[in-house]
């Protein structure tokens, strides 16, 4: 299932496991990503219902939070060590 789902997340993937420079991998980065992810998704769902409907602009954050949500949680549950520490920036 795994596979699967790393080849359908793939575009996002290679953005960040590219590359053969040296790398510094903690697990708890990991964690720590997947937890951010799973806060950005609880904020965009609550924003859903929080904004007023007749607001004009009601939908950037949602999006804007939502996708950070998604690329943190592909990120943390598929993606190699690398794309975890290309994410955090350790090098």
């Amino acid at each position: 299932m795994k596979a699967v789902l790393r080849k359908l997340c793939a575009p996002v993937l290679n953005i960040f496991e590219q590359g053969t420079e040296p790398y510094k991998y903690k697990p708890l980065n990991r964690t720590i990503l997947n937890v951010v992810g799973g806060l950005f998704l609880l904020l965009a769902i609550a924003l859903v219902y929080i904004v007023p409907a007749s607001l004009d602009g009601k939908w950037l954050p949602v999006v804007i939070f939502g996708t950070a949500s998604l690329v943190c949680l592909m990120v943390g549950g598929l993606g190699t060590d690398r794309a975890v520490s290309k994410i955090w920036g350790n090098k």
